[in-house]
């Protein structure tokens, strides 16, 4: 097979208009090479989580397509989440719908490898995470791997899910959450948790399309996103994670990951991938174990009270937990490879 040319960005905005179409910014030709500085593409790349993939996957040498939803509003928080320096090494912004199969093809077109980061986007949390948000993300993850197994180079998927998908059960939890638990949808549907059933709807729609279209899936699951420099910045997205949170916290499943750490964890998933890397990774550095921690928790994302209202009689000591991360952790402390074997 022909080995793709690829083109780089000129010092210009990675996007523009032509004839009122969405298409890739203004490029020079490189004589780089497919094989040479594998492509990827970050859907989603103004969210949270994947402008900190996008920048942990520049850093390390990868060439890098991000995927938005809307032209005009997403890309102007593309713009404030990744800066200057770091968009004009993008290899392109595209528009790609998550419910629209075509245009994901052309987005993946070429690409060694999809990190899907979110069906549905909400940075701004506005509308909050809906039912029907999660049947949204639910398709969107069927999508994903379909165009993935139909147009990308390669055929692999490092796919974000969530902690959420493993962890909400009304069975006995004394045994050790890890990697094999589920969440029960019926649980979910029962205490209307609703971002806790889409993620764990996405992905197992993910697993089993992965294997329909031959698609060498990882996926990543992740605790409550934090960042420790602003942490109340995006207190927005945390509010559907933490419906249940009081729960969370005495049962010892309130886990929390920091997002630049998190992107870390799905960059070297990816790069192992020939190496071993395989199946779901819970990824999260410390679990909340004392009513102090839950409340410097609540100050730093200014919701007073949604942890530890009712709480402190029942918490009077530390808290035990019984989740696991110990196979993501066994892969980030091996040796680190080079990002283009």
């Amino acid at each position: 097979m022909e080995e793709m040319l690829l083109s780089k960005p000129s010092l210009v905005p990675a996007f523009c208009w032509e004839e009122g179409k969405p298409c890739i910014g203004k490029k020079i030709i490189s004589s780089l090479k497919a094989g040479e500085n594998k492509l990827v593409c970050v859907t989603d790349g103004n969210s949270f989580l994947g402008s900190h993939i996008v920048k942990e996957l520049l850093s390390r040498g990868h060439l890098v397509r991000v995927t938005v939803h809307n032209q005009a509003v997403d890309f102007e928080d593309l713009k404030g989440l990744i800066k200057e320096e770091d968009m004009n090494k993008l290899e392109s912004v595209v528009v790609a719908k998550m419910k629209d199969l075509d245009s994901l093809c052309d987005a993946f077109s070429g690409c060694h490898a999809v990190f899907h980061t979110s069906s549905f986007v909400d940075p701004h949390g506005i509308s909050g995470y809906s039912e029907q948000m999660a049947f949204l993300e639910t398709e969107g993850a069927r999508n994903v791997i379909e165009a993935c197994g139909r147009a990308a180079y390669r055929r692999r998927c490092i796919f974000t899910s969530s902690l959420l998908a493993s962890i909400w059960t009304s069975s006995n939890l004394d045994r050790v959450i890890d990697e094999s638990c589920w969440s029960s949808e019926e649980f979910c549907r029962e205490n209307k948790l609703w971002l806790a059933l889409g993620k764990m709807r996405a992905e197992k729609i993910a697993w089993r399309k992965s294997k329909e279209m031959k698609v060498k899936l990882v996926t990543v699951c992740p605790g409550l996103l934090i960042d420790s420099l602003i942490p109340h910045d995006h207190k927005e997205s945390s509010f559907p994670y933490l419906k249940g949170g009081s729960i969370m916290l005495r049962q010892g499943l309130l886990a929390l990951a920091d997002v630049g750490k998190v992107a870390e964890a799905h960059v070297r998933v990816y790069e192992d991938m020939d190496n071993g890397a395989h199946g779901r990774y819970l990824c999260f550095e410390r679990v909340v174990q004392r009513l102090d921690e839950a409340i410097q928790l609540e100050n730093e994302l200014k919701m007073q009270g949604l942890l530890s209202a009712g709480t402190s009689r029942i918490i009077s000591e530390e808290i035990q937990s019984n989740l696991s991360n110990s196979k993501l952790n066994r892969l980030l402390f091996a040796p680190r490879m080079s990002c283009n074997q």
